[in-house]
């Protein structure tokens, strides 16, 4: 069973401006930001600004809005942090690996014979971050 959305979730936090975040790309539904503990260089997050816990909860319309989104930041991501590949994932629920309860997907570049590092709590420093999501921003044709 779905529990209820917990509008104090950190991703509805970064939404309110109460915590910062590293954007990448945002529209009037969509935001995308990097990842604090990324799994790759480049790990970006993309999210619906709606509230929706899961998959299962979020809107028809804004599902699609927000899969167009993930598709225009992922070429981004690739080109920018000349990836050979992109893993995405989305995760539903604790049981299906979800750790933050506001629907995301992980756009996270490849290259060919490196491994995902794992998820850990290790936040990446800042400057790094910050390189990577003004590289991604180019990508997209901003600043």
């Amino acid at each position: 069973m779905t529990s209820a959305y917990d509008s104090n979730n950190i991703f509805a936090r970064i939404l309110r401006g109460e915590l910062p975040c590293h954007r990448v790309f945002e529209t009037p539904d969509v935001l995308a930001f990097m990842d604090i503990m990324p799994r790759a260089p480049g790990h970006t997050l993309v999210i619906p600004k709606a509230p929706a816990r899961t998959l299962l909860d979020v809107t028809p319309a804004s599902l699609g809005t927000l899969i167009l989104g993930v598709q225009t930041v992922a070429a981004a991501v690739k080109t920018a942090m000349e990836a050979d590949g992109l893993t995405i994932q989305q995760f539903n629920e604790s049981a299906g690996g979800q750790v933050v309860f506001h629907l995301h997907f992980h756009v996270i570049p490849r290259r060919e014979g490196q491994a995902m590092r794992p998820h850990t709590a290790q936040m990446a420093p800042a400057d790094e971050l910050v390189a990577h999501a003004a590289r991604i921003r180019q990508a997209l044709g901003g600043a």
